[in-house]
């Protein structure tokens, strides 16, 4: 495996090209490259403090790029703001969940259709319900109250509402019981099954390998491996570096 993988076979939905971003004068990505195809979910593993979220922030426009280049649907983004990327269907799921804490869940979700114009929003909340029967049992829980799995699942649910072409799920497991991780874990296999195209980035790679067709794996600011996330789970390296063994 190569640190900057062949791309897949299908036309990359998503592509990254030579990526920087710097903190001042600290360079927290280092050139990266990275795709994601259309149907693809696609792992971003590696320690904290490797640049994972960093690298999705740049993607999202919520960073700006010192370098290089990202293409979302064949046209380049760098530049764009992260409220132009959702419109195009470029969705982030963030650490720490963001939640409207004073508003109710079915409010949270309504706010996740904030760039929607058409008539179907009520159709998707009941969609977000189905994959997610705690929320609407709790629809007008205030989502302050409501524990971080639930929190959890509300932001996968107001993300969905933006009808993304590609979700970016940064950590989606993190500080979460055991019983939850299966859970969240679950209902992203599930979410993808129906068609969403997903990069995940977490620290828990061999959950994460589990699930995804390809794998990166970031390594202070660099992407040190990448290919067939079968091969990622068996590497020596990595099961040595990531899984404990």
């Amino acid at each position: 495996m190569t640190p900057n993988p062949t791309p897949s076979a299908a036309a990359p939905l998503l592509r990254v090209t030579g990526l920087r971003v710097a903190y001042g004068g600290i360079q927290a990505v280092k050139g990266i490259s990275l795709d994601v195809a259309a149907g693809e979910l696609v792992s971003l593993i590696g320690a904290n403090g490797a640049g994972k979220t960093t690298t999705l922030k740049a993607i999202t426009g919520s960073l700006a790029a010192a370098g290089g280049d990202i293409e979302f649907l064949g046209r380049s983004i760098r530049g764009q703001g992260p409220w132009e990327l959702v419109k195009q269907g470029l969705v982030m799921v963030p650490e720490g969940r963001g939640m409207f804490t004073r508003m109710t869940i079915t409010e949270n979700l309504q706010m996740g259709a904030f760039v929607r114009r058409d008539a179907d929003v009520a159709a998707d909340i009941d969609r977000v319900f189905s994959i997610f029967p705690r929320l609407k049992e709790r629809r007008n829980q205030l989502a302050g109250t409501m524990s971080g799995g639930e929190q959890q699942m509300l932001a996968m649910g107001r993300g969905l509402m933006a009808r993304p072409k590609l979700l970016l799920l940064d950590e989606p497991s993190m500080g979460l019981s055991p019983l939850m991780v299966d859970k969240i874990f679950e209902v992203v296999g599930d979410i993808h099954a129906q068609g969403t195209t997903i990069l995940l980035v977490e620290q828990n790679a061999s959950r994460a390998l589990e699930l995804a067709s390809r794998g990166y794996v970031m390594e202070s600011g660099e992407v040190t491996m990448g290919g067939a996330a079968d091969d990622l789970l068996h590497d020596p390296k990595v099961r040595a570096a990531y899984l404990g063994e």
